[in-house]
């Protein structure tokens, strides 16, 4: 199984791509077109397919390829926007809501597990928040009084089954942990016995509506008459776009020597905070931790953070190995909760994003409440949730025009091949992005010696990307698109690659 990074993550191990078997109508209208094979997309694919909807699933990739893939798969009711920062911005009943509909969709995850027998290794788990300094203890005391409120179990934990320092902690109980991928083919599965039908390697172009909706796709034409965007981040240029920052999390499966795994999910309180858990995989333990956080494209080094999250694991755990190391990517919203509705200014297209580091959990709550919305029924989150809740941004108009007007020149130019070598001054696996007469171009030398040069411009919002060289891709630091080092589109807001530049002097050139 690919996902969008270099990186092999451990829900890769003996993972083939999941092989649908019902077959596409193309002249058929669907009810709805979901966009997007990750948990968000799946899941409500399956619930609205199980309600009596005709449902066709276009994934670009392969089903998990996306930040789904990439988890670390904790299942928490506790969320990194903790309660009281949602009691003091969104108010206390509003805080319960939020609680009320975390635990909800951690029963409905169980639900489906068990409604369709999938074996993914569900399994619930006590949590545990760690403070280490008097100002994170006196943060942990706020965070315990507005869980309560909100209607979570928390107690103040006598002791905690990890060798992390703490001065206090807390336990919360009835959080959870599965396997993220076989989880996902499990909905698969029930989606197409229902009648769902999912293509694969099925990248949206574009979106046109004239009394139903047609979607422009690389296997060709969709019809619907709705539309729900599963995609992390909605396509195209978008207020959510302002609203929401792309951040990339590190994390790493390790072998320990003396076989003392924790049985618990566990975080500590640091900013950017440390994540741990166990899970098996073909009947080996392995100690699954992360942390290290950052703004996409805003590190120049990735690779090096591995090696700071190993040092780190090292100070409390014998390490044996470490076995896997993978990273992924989620979006912060602005306010703490997710945007989960119809997209600002759109009828009958829907979206789900900003799931900050709570993916799995919020994306089963996106789901269910999309579906909720599809039949018209009422619920709170219509409005709690609302993506249109967001106010408009002084002169985004003039933002979309300006950036969308700022068309590269480059494109247009060609350099010869002694150049590109001059710039590409690098070794393989290396990448930069140089000047060449007032111009960028983006440059990777690949294991073979072999030269791909890029515009670097990001046709998303026209930013200049960055170079991963953890997971081997451009990064754009503006809103998260990302791209291979040939330039093909991977994930994020952007509709196509970034733009290849020939030379001359080779090839026949």
């Amino acid at each position: 199984m690919k996902r969008d990074g270099d990186k092999k993550s451990i829900w890769q191990v003996d993972i083939e791509n999941y092989a649908p078997v019902n077959g596409w109508e193309k002249d058929k209208t669907y009810d709805v077109l979901i966009v997007g094979g990750g948990i968000t997309g799946l899941t409500a694919a399956l619930l609205l397919q199980k309600e009596g909807k005709k449902c066709i699933l276009a994934e670009a990739h392969n089903l998990g390829f996306g930040t789904t893939g990439g988890s670390s798969a904790h299942l928490n009711t506790i969320l990194d926007s903790t309660y009281d920062e949602i009691e003091k911005k969104f108010g206390k009943e509003n805080a319960r809501h939020v609680a009320t509909d975390t635990r909800e969709a951690m029963d409905l995850i169980e639900g489906l597990v068990n409604a369709h027998h999938i074996e993914c290794d569900f399994a619930y788990r006590t949590a545990y928040l760690l403070a280490n300094t008097e100002q994170e203890s006196n943060s942990l005391e706020k965070i315990k009084e507005a869980s309560e409120q909100a209607g979570i179990m928390v107690n103040e934990a006598a002791s905690v089954p990890l060798p992390l320092p703490y001065t206090k902690a807390l336990r919360f109980e009835f959080q959870a942990q599965f396997h993220p991928v076989k989880y996902l083919h499990g909905l698969a599965r029930a989606f197409e016995e229902n009648g769902g039908i999912i293509l694969q390697n099925c990248h949206v172009n574009s979106v046109e509506y004239n009394q139903q909706f047609t979607a422009d796709t690389s296997l060709g034409n969709i019809y619907s008459s709705t539309i729900v965007y599963a995609t992390h981040i909605p396509p195209g240029l978008n207020i959510l776009h302002m609203r929401c920052a792309p951040y990339r999390s590190y994390v790493a499966a390790f072998r320990l020597k003396s076989g003392a795994y924790p049985d618990a999910l566990a975080y500590d309180m640091q900013d950017p905070y440390h994540y741990f858990r166990t899970h098996k995989i073909e009947g080996k333990d392995y100690l699954i931790v992360g942390g290290f956080d950052h703004k996409t494209g805003h590190n120049n080094n990735t690779e090096y953070i591995f090696t700071e999250l190993e040092a780190y694991v090292r100070q409390y755990y014998d390490v044996d190995t470490a076995d896997y190391k993978w990273s992924s990517q989620y979006y912060i919203p602005a306010d703490g909760l997710p945007y989960i509705g119809l997209m600002p200014g759109e009828d009958n297209i829907y979206v789900a994003t900003g799931f900050n580091g709570n993916g799995l959990i919020l994306g089963s709550l996106a789901a269910k409440l999309i579906c909720t919305l599809i039949f018209g029924k009422e619920h709170y989150g219509q409005s709690l949730y609302n993506p249109s809740r967001i106010k408009p941004i002084a002169g985004f108009s003039s933002f979309v025009k300006e950036n969308a007007d700022a068309v590269s020149m480059f494109i247009s130019k060609r350099l010869s091949y002694d150049k590109i070598s001059e710039l590409a001054e690098l070794a393989p696996g290396e990448a930069v992005v140089a000047e060449w007469e007032g111009y960028k171009v983006a440059l990777y030398k690949d294991e073979n010696g072999g030269i791909h040069a890029l515009d670097p411009v990001c046709p998303h919002a026209k930013c200049i990307v960055t170079w991963n060289n953890a997971e081997k891709s451009w990064d754009c630091p503006c809103h998260g698109a990302r791209y291979a080092p040939n330039g093909d589109l991977l994930t994020g807001p952007a509709r196509h690659g970034l733009t290849q530049i020939k030379w001359e002097g080779i090839d026949g050139d």
